[in-house]
């Protein structure tokens, strides 16, 4: 399984505030929600987040609430992957029961800048800035978690092999 895209950088402690406002949590419609999303930073930068985005943030990104708003608005925005530092433990397990992949990556915001071109092979374990012809290892993605994720997530995985 490989992604590309192109970097959106995000700074540490990226709450599920910042990642779905609060006063958008009245709608769970996916669509509406990708509308919203990240929206206090992409005022805040000035800039875009599109569907070609990979998004890279520093330390504790989803911190905050449960909410599963988060990880569905990023989803739903086309968002490929997100790499970070840390992840909160709790948007981590709603990010991947929903099929959105997330990558541990010591230093991530330093390897990285805004609209850098990356590759991401999640068999091999390995993350390619092309822009920078770097490349950094990862841990690969067991198998039953890429077939979650290539599934759609836990609930599609479970109707696709176990009823």
């Amino acid at each position: 399984m490989k992604l590309k895209g192109y970097v959106f950088k995000c700074p540490d402690n990226i709450d599920t505030d910042v990642i779905i406002p609060a006063k958008y949590l009245n709608n769970s419609d996916p669509n509406f929600l990708a509308q919203h999303c990240l929206e206090p930073l992409v005022e805040q930068l000035n800039t875009q987040l599109t569907s070609s985005h990979i998004i890279v943030a520093g330390r504790n990104f989803g911190c905050g609430s449960s909410r599963e708003h988060a990880p569905l608005s990023i989803k739903a925005k086309g968002i490929k992957c997100v790499i970070a530092e840390s992840f909160a433990r709790i948007f981590f397990r709603n990010a991947i029961n929903i099929g959105l992949p997330l990558i541990e990556l010591t230093d991530a915001t330093k390897k990285f800048d805004f609209n850098d071109e990356i590759e991401i092979d999640f068999v091999n374990g390995v993350v390619k800035n092309k822009s920078k012809n770097t490349e950094y290892k990862i841990k690969p993605f067991p198998e039953f978690l890429q077939q979650i994720i290539s599934s759609g997530g836990i609930v599609e995985f479970v109707k696709k092999n176990l009823l």
